[in-house]
């Protein structure tokens, strides 16, 4: 597979971009975000928090410095986990007569994707649909940069931090989706491990899962040199396929994500534990923000957009979700397993890293080690196996399918081109009983 990064003929794209903010990761640095403010030239900003970190020390610690270097600042904590676009748009309207010259955000991923959105409607404002990718939208691109924006992650998992992406349910069609572009990325993360303490147990275990499925999927995604040539190279796709680079951060992150989940999960205080977590979810993002994910993460979309009557523990806001991590989660142990008899180097590859001897394996092998793994995990962090547990019937099959199918810009990225009966297999083992 590595000589396939080799290729070079009229036939085929010989290139990738990595698009990446300046990342300051280190214990205990969110106090230098005042100085970090001012060297962007910032003066008075928008603060987008969520409700739950806005109420916390944690937050205050972060107010401090900014107040000590004379930025100004409006705070914006109305972010909805798993934001949606009604959501979002209410959010641009309650901001956009404000005189702001820079966001920070404060939170996780969807707090994140909540300032890059509302970054891009107050710098560019259109109509949310002509930003959403295509086919769903018009997939259009801003004329030009943003406003600087500084990202304090909470939680490690969506790698939000560091990529050209953000990700949100489109309400009247119950699917999630997202926009990407050259430009929505944050100008700075500041990645300090000791803000992520204050997870709560499920959201630990829903987020680390995210790691997880990024690695793998960005890893086992077809090679970049797999896409046909550019007529433009403004053209090329934000998600490039897998690289050498990705490669590199997607092993290792496959690594740690193995080694310290469980530990972050069974001890919040578990220092060491959280500072690889934090460190994985960062290299990771930056891996599967060029790269790319694939069939988990395009049936974790309509997954979480059809979301009728879960309420899972630690996710308690009033409303039924099914949080990014564990929508993509359930489903990438069927996928997995499927996927490895196609591309069982590869596959092979992802479980020795996650701690296995895959020497002499047989395809089918590889795909049941990895399935087992998955379930296992799942069991540990107390996270249901199959999607008759978050409420989902048979009936739901040709929507969550139709669903899916919508999210061709993920799903051509597939080691093995998919079709709607592949996906409806897929679904019906999800299912599970």
């Amino acid at each position: 597979m590595k000589g396939s990064y080799l290729v070079s003929t009229e036939f085929n794209d010989n290139a990738f971009v990595i698009n990446v903010p300046k990342i300051k990761f280190g214990m205990n640095i969110s106090h230098e975000v005042g100085k970090d403010a001012r060297s962007l030239g910032l003066k008075s900003v928008l603060i987008v928090v969520g409700p739950r970190i806005s109420n916390s020390k944690q937050f205050n610690k972060i107010l401090s410095p900014l107040d000590n270097a004379g930025i100004k600042y409006n705070i914006f904590d109305r972010v909805k986990t798993e934001p949606d676009d009604e959501s979002l748009k209410k959010g641009y309207e309650d901001i956009k007569g404000m005189k702001i010259d820079g966001f920070i955000s404060v939170g996780g991923g969807s707090t994140i994707d909540t300032a890059k959105i509302l970054n891009l409607l107050y710098r560019y404002p259109r109509d949310i649909m002509d930003y959403i990718n295509k086919p769903i939208g018009k997939g259009m691109i801003p004329e030009g940069e943003l406003l600087p924006h500084i990202a304090i992650p909470t939680t490690a998992g969506t790698g939000s931090e560091t990529t050209n992406v953000t990700i949100f349910d489109v309400e009247h069609i119950h699917v999630k989706t997202g926009i990407s572009n050259p430009f929505i990325r944050p100008s700075l993360a500041i990645i300090d491990p000791l803000n992520t303490l204050t997870m709560p147990p499920k959201v630990t275990a829903s987020t680390g899962l995210d790691v997880l499925n990024h690695a793998i999927e960005s890893y086992t995604s077809h090679p970049y040199t797999a896409r046909p040539p550019v007529v433009s190279p403004d053209e090329r796709p934000v998600y490039s396929g897998s690289t050498p680079i990705g490669d590199l951060f997607g092993l290792q992150a496959i690594e740690w994500v193995h080694t310290y989940l469980r530990r972050a999960y069974a001890d919040p205080l578990d220092i060491e534990a959280r500072y690889y977590m934090a460190m994985a979810a960062s290299i990771a993002g930056m891996g599967f923000g060029h790269v790319g994910v694939h069939i988990p993460h395009a049936m974790a979309y309509p997954i979480a957009g059809m979301i009728k009557g879960w309420h899972p523990e630690d996710y308690d806001f009033g409303y039924p979700i099914s949080p990014h991590g564990i929508s993509t989660a359930i489903p990438a142990a069927y996928v997995f397993r499927y996927l490895s008899n196609f591309v069982p180097e590869k596959f092979a590859d992802v479980l020795s890293a996650l701690g296995y001897d895959s020497d002499g394996l047989e395809p089918p092998e590889i795909g049941d080690a990895i399935f087992d793994y998955y379930m296992n995990l799942l069991h540990t962090l107390g996270i249901p196996d199959n999607l008759t547990d978050l409420n989902f019937t048979q009936s739901d099959l040709d929507k969550l399918v139709e669903g899916t199918l919508a999210q061709q810009r993920l799903l051509g990225l597939s080691p093995k081109k998919v079709d709607k009966a592949d996906i409806e297999l897929l679904f019906r083992e999800a299912m599970g009983k």
